[in-house]
């Protein structure tokens, strides 16, 4: 397997749908009258899940060049990847089985959306666990990383999900209550994170020392500074928080129904930033026999 865009498009379609399903599951706790953001949760996850997956078995020449590959995967239940595919295909099935009840009978039973967030959040954490298994790269942290890809796996799943109901004209976001708040929460929480795995990296000691720094220092300041500080802190962080601190201001004199363009903008910018973040993470990473900038 080689780490690059494609696997960056995995992690970040998997995260996304499974932040997808967790909106979706828990609006239908606090707000099951949301059905038009509930139905675009549950039709995202499985989607992106799906997706990013057979991305992820042609780029590892597997899937439709050799499909028995992946099932002799799962006998092995030391390795990472075989619990990987099994919470994998565990969600699809989860979120799956969801959609098909919501759209016959307008809701989901609490059974299984409670299944179905446990899930999401294994398949969140795996997309870091999956990179933290490669001992050969420092900055993938296989306790921060995890973290970090939850995080920014609820915040991007979170937006693709009001995106799709901003750009349906329904005013239902603006009725999610506490949970409208992730949108100011959840990017903070990504900030601090990047900074621990930043100064978790930097404090590598050792003969990962080299490559850990070199890592950062590719980030920060080396050849993807502008990548990481346009694309992921100026478009996926800054921009969201700047229209989501005012635009809650805004949200009781808003007219019902009416499209809000800088939400729209907001939550695009969430998912450029959280694509970027795996790209980055995955492209400015420096293996420990090769630490260079």
């Amino acid at each position: 397997m080689v780490w690059d865009w494609i696997i960056a498009s995995y992690l970040f379609l998997a995260g996304m749908g499974a932040g997808a399903f967790a909106l979706a599951a828990l609006a239908s706790f606090v707000k099951p009258e949301l059905k038009k953001l509930r139905m675009a949760g549950y039709v995202i996850a499985p989607v992106a899940v799906v997706v990013g997956c057979v991305m992820l078995m042609v780029d590892a020449k597997g899937g439709l060049f050799d499909p028995l590959r992946f099932f002799f995967i799962v006998s092995n239940l030391q390795s990472v990847m075989s619990w990987g595919v099994i919470i994998l295909c565990l969600f699809i099935l989860v979120s799956v089985v969801a959609l098909v009840v919501m759209l016959k009978k307008g809701s989901t039973p609490k059974a299984l959306d409670a299944v179905g967030v446990a899930l999401s959040v294994c398949v969140a954490a795996y997309t870091g666990v999956l990179l933290g298994a490669a001992p050969a790269y420092p900055l993938w942290h296989p306790v921060v990383l995890p973290l970090l890809f939850v995080v920014s796996a609820a915040s991007s799943g979170f937006a693709a999900v009001l995106l799709v109901t901003h750009l349906r004209g329904s005013h239902e976001p603006s009725q999610l209550g506490l949970l409208k708040k992730t949108g100011i929460a959840l990017p903070v929480l990504e900030t601090v994170l990047v900074a621990v795995l930043f100064a978790v990296a930097s404090a590598t000691t050792g003969s990962a020392a080299e490559a850990a720094l070199a890592s950062v220092t590719n980030m920060l300041s080396g050849s993807y500074a502008v990548a990481f500080w346009v694309g992921f802190v100026v478009v996926g962080l800054a921009v969201p928080l700047a229209i989501e601190v005012p635009h809650r201001r805004r949200d009781a004199d808003a007219e019902e129904g009416s499209r809000d363009g800088l939400a729209i903008v907001g939550e695009a910018c969430v998912l450029v930033g959280a694509f970027m973040l795996r790209y980055l993470v995955i492209m400015a990473a420096v293996p420990m026999f090769g630490a260079l900038v």
